[in-house]
């Protein structure tokens, strides 16, 4: 008999590769098998009723801001308000950033921001950051993949905060390379902003309403070939963060081709909302880094989600409030970019993609939660459901219609950019750790659990 204390019965078991009807033996935190329905379980062994439900792997969100400072303003998350929210939408791993400030050590903010992993309601990783490049840099990306840091952020743009020059990011992407760590990007090239703005400022248009004007499309698609350029001669992997245009993609894509480990990540935002919200009453909600696109835009990059040539979505999750957002919504160079999404990321998506556009679930399953997992060093711990796996499971209702509403949400703020927009799909029960967290919109369990996941391998081949 199959070793179990929980067993999950009577739904479609969605894995990247595949479906089919399973039932999911748990002990002790870790599935134990995949079992015909029906399987006899262990005496005293609990039972979830799964009937009519797609049994996913919990999303693994590669793109999560936690308590984040930009500039002036903090982000008002912590890690039990953010983990909160994600495993409400279905998300049992964030992996964070920990983002030096000017003067800070990079290794020195990985730990810290390492430390608050216990804080949470599920499991985190981390991406560190290198701004600028010091004799002192090699031996602290040595450590920090050693202690299971192996992702470092960096940025083509935020001049004089977080921005990176052309040396600092070969050297870093060759010294993580040997290392077998990789580097993840923020890609918009920071001399066409800066003049696109002053262009914008000259004119009267640099509040909220001109965002999409003021970081034009050409500045990230001439970022990201550049990059890719330092890569390739590199031999080096390298991943970009959320990449908002189909050119932009495509140019990872065409690298790939010529054997460039390259992997391109969307987030909801863009493959959901346009630059029209720009145009409405509260235009600073929709203030993002790269800025909503045109719908032509929007639709040519969600293709990309059929094709293959995405690798993961994530969320970029920016928990800033309205407050924070209407402080400057008359310069958006002053404003804080980002938007709150780790709650949302998944329903938006199933909701516009699977149950709207034919999008298989088991491509979704790969997008939002196996390929974020293999691109970190997470796989198979995370992202699958195979024997061996954290039983860290979304069971899915597919046919569930609601409305969003950020009064019902739990995200630390007070709105949300998907507000009213009617949804078809939401997780109906949500385990971390083999543990019902969240049930019918209920939490269940508000106790931290969560631990730091350090990175194994980085599999530079995705499902």
């Amino acid at each position: 008999m199959t070793p179990a204390e929980t067993v999950v019965r009577g739904g479609t078991v969605v894995e990247a590769g595949w479906s089919a009807p399973a039932d999911v033996f748990i002990a002790e935190g870790r599935v134990t098998a995949l079992a015909v329905p029906g399987t006899p379980a262990p005496r005293g062994a609990t039972e979830i009723d799964a009937s009519g439900t797609l049994v996913m792997p919990g999303g693994v969100d590669p793109h999560c801001h936690v308590g984040f400072t930009s500039g002036e303003f903090t982000s008002l998350d912590d890690y039990a308000q953010c983990t909160t929210a994600a495993v409400f939408g279905g998300t049992t791993t964030i992996v964070d950033f920990a983002i030096p400030r000017p003067g800070e050590r990079p290794a020195d903010v990985a730990y810290a921001q390492r430390a608050k992993a216990g804080q949470g309601l599920c499991d985190s990783a981390l991406h560190a950051c290198v701004v600028e490049w010091d004799e002192t840099v090699p031996a602290q990306l040595g450590a920090l993949v050693a202690d299971g840091v192996a992702t470092v952020k960096m940025f083509t743009t935020y001049r004089g905060e977080t921005m990176a020059n052309e040396d600092t990011i070969l050297r870093t992407m060759k010294t993580l390379r040997d290392l077998g760590g990789m580097v993840v990007i923020h890609c918009e090239a920071d001399h066409i902003i800066e003049d696109a703005q002053t262009r914008c400022a000259a004119s009267g248009a640099i509040g909220a309403e001109h965002m999409a004007g003021t970081r034009p499309e050409l500045a990230e698609t001439a970022s990201v070939a550049e990059v890719l350029a330092i890569a390739e001669s590199l031999r080096a992997p390298v991943y970009f963060v959320h990449q908002s245009t189909a050119e932009a993609v495509e140019l990872v894509a065409a690298a790939r081709r010529r054997g460039v480990r390259a992997f391109s990540e969307s987030v909801a935002h863009h493959l959901i909302l346009d630059d029209t919200r720009y145009g409405g009453a509260s235009p600073e909600r929709f203030v993002c880094c790269p800025p909503l696109r045109p719908r032509p835009a929007v639709d040519a990059l969600s293709r990309h989600l059929f094709t293959g040539e995405i690798t993961t979505i994530g969320s970029d999750h920016c928990c800033y409030d309205l407050a924070q957002k209407r402080s400057h919504r008359t310069d958006v160079r002053a404003m804080p970019n980002g938007l709150p999404g780790v709650e949302t990321r998944l329903p938006v998506i199933f909701s516009a993609y699977v149950a709207g556009a034919g999008l298989p679930a088991s491509r979704f399953v790969a997008l939002t939660s196996a390929n974020p997992a293999r691109a970190n060093g997470l796989y198979p711990r995370k992202g699958t459901l195979m024997p061996g796996a954290d039983a860290d499971i979304a069971i899915w209702d597919p046919v569930a219609r609601w409305q969003v509403t950020s009064g019902e949400l739990h995200m630390a703020t007070d709105y949300t950019p998907y507000e009213g927009m009617r949804l078809t799909g939401r997780p109906r029960t949500v385990l971390v750790g083999g543990r019902p967290v969240v049930h019918d919109n209920t939490l269940l369990d508000p106790t931290p659990h969560g631990r730091h996941l350090p990175a194994g391998p980085i599999l530079t081949s995705t499902a």
